[in-house]
């Protein structure tokens, strides 16, 4: 399971030099990021989308949180901040590629729904992106300690965090691993093994095509080794996702060729440079 630290090092730079991104796709870059202040979010946001129409629009989300109180927040600022920060992590929007895509998927795969929210987040929140590296290198078993998320976000941020800052997003960030299965535990967090559906490494398939990648490039992204699987592992997955109609794909004699046009419009495929 662990992963060559530099192979992570190079999948976060080219994030990095993709910042020119159409933002219709959906990433986000740079060195904020919500998680200063919050989570993944994840039972927020799956209260949401069970209680929204699939082709519901912003402003249907906005009502349901702040009208409808979906949410069950005590005061109207608290969920107007829900509503902010979930946008943040997740858009909430469906002219957004990235949701939408993430949306679809939500409903063919409840068991996948905490890896599909830690995905979107991670493409959207450049905090809890830095911290991948160091969840990624351990091992099954293993703890996670303080210093290698503090030490991740220092060097992404140039420490520009004061301690107390920075103290709150490393728990922030401690709690959004654990929610998507990669770690357990309250006060010591332990590395846990988390197993991908087939919508799930299509959605990671689908992040890192937005980034450029192309065949079997696809299972070395950054978001193909959160997933905690190997790379022929994460081809097998892709071809049942085939079979359920996400994707074409064909993988013989070492060359894989993956297409997008059953799961993307045109005009999406357009907006991430090119055809398929």
């Amino acid at each position: 399971m662990s992963a060559d630290p530099i192979s992570i090092g190079l999948a976060i730079a080219g994030d990095r030099l993709a910042e020119g991104a159409n933002p219709s796709v959906g990433f986000r870059f740079g060195d904020k990021g919500t998680h200063t202040s919050r989570t993944l979010m994840f039972d927020d946001l799956s209260t949401l989308l069970k209680v929204s129409e699939s082709d519901a629009g912003r402003a249907d989300y906005r009502r349901q949180i702040l009208e409808e109180n979906c949410l069950s927040k005590r005061t109207a600022s608290t969920r107007k901040l829900s509503d902010q920060r979930l946008s943040e992590l997740y858009t909430l929007d469906a002219r957004v590629l990235l949701f939408r895509v993430m949306r679809q998927l939500w409903q063919s795969s409840e068991d996948g729904r905490p890896l599909l929210a830690l995905l979107m987040a991670l493409a959207r929140d450049p905090l809890l992106r830095m911290t991948a590296p160091a969840i990624v290198r351990l091992n099954p078993g293993e703890e996670l300690g303080r210093q290698a998320l503090t030490d991740a976000l220092n060097r992404g941020t140039g420490s520009r965090f004061n301690e107390a800052v920075l103290d709150k997003i490393v728990r922030n960030t401690a709690s959004s691993w654990t929610q998507s299965g990669h770690l357990e535990g309250r006060s010591r967090k332990i590395r846990r093994t988390v197993a991908p559906t087939p919508a799930v490494v299509t959605f990671a398939v689908v992040l890192g095509y937005a980034l450029g990648s192309r065949g079997a490039l696809l299972f070395e992204t950054l978001w193909s080794q959160i997933l905690d699987a190997g790379k022929d592992e994460l081809i097998f997955l892709a071809m049942d996702a085939k079979r359920f109609g996400y994707l074409e794909m064909r993988a013989a004699g070492g060359v894989v060729e993956v297409s997008l046009a059953r799961l993307l419009t045109e005009e999406e495929r357009r907006l991430i440079h090119g055809t398929d």
